[in-house]
């Protein structure tokens, strides 16, 4: 039960990314605000985050998975809920700002105590939490359009009230510190707060740090541009994000390691940029029909990419996982927050293409990082299972 609480509320956490995507132009119209101003929910979100990947280690090393847990999610009900009676978008962007943080102490923990509470094996407990990743990513956008539909800020009371039963849930039935046999845990090592950062010195770690920053700033590009330039209802918009997530997590899980094991990471990493490169044009360029279909094909790359990424970032250095994955993250999770930021900009000072012109540009950029740097970017998953790092990194990472 304590394994089924935590997955359940990790559903929730994931759903927070593409949870406003459905309803940024009926949030814009609510609140007067255009394009660029509602845009910043997501960059004050990701800014947080990238921020708070130098502090969640430190903070769970110290007071346990279970507070950590437990002081995330009472963070996200909060932020949630004062989101939903905003009465102005920068009130709402403050709050979803605090929301990331919740969101980053919550999803950096739940993999590591789902781990340790389950009695299945550790497989059984890894395949729950990739399905829980698979279901928050589909069905945010769903859970968007449907209460967006009646009012744009239904679908922030409705987070809330979800993580408050997570919250209660994990209180009463996720026991602190202890094994499946009953047993305490040993001591964790205490993660340092420079520790990320210093790991960042590793020239493969680096390299694949940098390559993400530009492939993350075409990712949020279509994120949370494309909802404004498809101008559809919050059905329809939630829709074709659900279509979107669920291609991005069947991907991710299944296409991406049997390509891996098939033509390598850096082939699989180079052409799914190009891919999406020529995806990102498409949706600038084609019509209202290719555009849509342009969104949900740009599942297919990014989960595709992700999947490669965190293997790359996880097996290429000799710091310790948890440390790797956060200063990998401290960098990519910067462009997470630029993109939404600059690509409305981008839109009213030279026209409606321009955003995915630029995030195209940035996804060959992070090919040619790649290239560049491919003697630094050997090291990968050796003896490792293709896909099995995902899920590694996810124990340090937000959605």
């Amino acid at each position: 039960m304590a394994v089924w609480a935590t997955a359940g509320a990790a559903v929730v956490a994931f759903m927070g990314i593409g949870l406003v995507d459905p309803i940024l132009p009926s949030i814009a119209k609510g609140l007067n605000a255009d394009a660029g101003q509602v845009s910043l929910l997501f960059t004050s979100y990701f800014l947080v985050t990238a921020v708070a990947m130098l502090v969640t280690g430190w903070v769970s090393s110290r007071i346990g998975g279970k507070r950590t847990l437990l002081i995330g999610l009472a963070l996200v009900v909060v932020f949630a809920a004062l989101a939903g009676t905003s009465h102005s978008v920068g009130g709402l962007v403050g709050f979803r700002a605090g929301w990331g943080l919740g969101n980053a102490l919550f999803v950096s923990t739940s993999l590591a105590v789902i781990v340790g509470a389950a009695t299945g094996g550790s497989e059984a407990a890894i395949l729950l939490y990739e399905s829980a990743l698979g279901i928050g990513m589909a069905c945010g956008p769903l859970l968007g359009a449907v209460l967006g539909n009646l009012k744009w800020r239904y679908p922030f009371f409705g987070t809330a009230t979800l993580m408050a039963i997570g919250f209660v849930a994990i209180t009463f039935l996720l026991k602190p510190q202890q094994s499946p046999s009953q047993q305490p845990s040993p001591p964790v090592r205490k993660v340092g707060l420079a520790e990320p950062l210093r790991a960042l010195g590793h020239k493969g770690l680096a390299s694949t740090a940098a390559s993400a920053f530009c492939y993350n700033y075409a990712f949020f590009t279509v994120l949370a541009f494309s909802p404004f330039v498809l101008d559809m209802s919050p059905y329809r918009s939630g829709a074709v994000f659900f279509a979107w997530g669920l291609l991005l997590a069947l991907c991710s899980v299944f296409a991406a390691p049997r390509l891996q094991d098939r033509f390598g990471s850096l082939r699989v990493l180079g052409g799914s940029l190009l891919l999406l490169a020529a995806d990102l044009l498409l949706l600038g360029f084609g019509s209202h029909a290719a555009a849509i279909a342009a969104t949900v094909l740009s599942g297919a790359f990014i989960g595709m990419n992700n999947t490669v990424y965190t293997e790359l970032a996880l097996e290429i250095s000799d710091a310790p996982r948890p440390v790797a994955s956060a200063g990998y993250n401290f960098v990519r999770w910067f462009a997470a927050a630029a993109a939404p930021f600059v690509a409305p900009k981008l839109a009213a000072h030279v026209n409606a293409q321009m955003p995915f012109v630029v995030a195209a540009g940035a996804a060959v950029l992070a090919v040619l990082v790649v290239v560049v740097r491919r003697k630094h970017l050997r090291r990968e998953a050796a003896g490792a299972a293709p896909g099995a790092a995902l899920t590694d990194e996810l124990a340090a990472v937000p959605a």
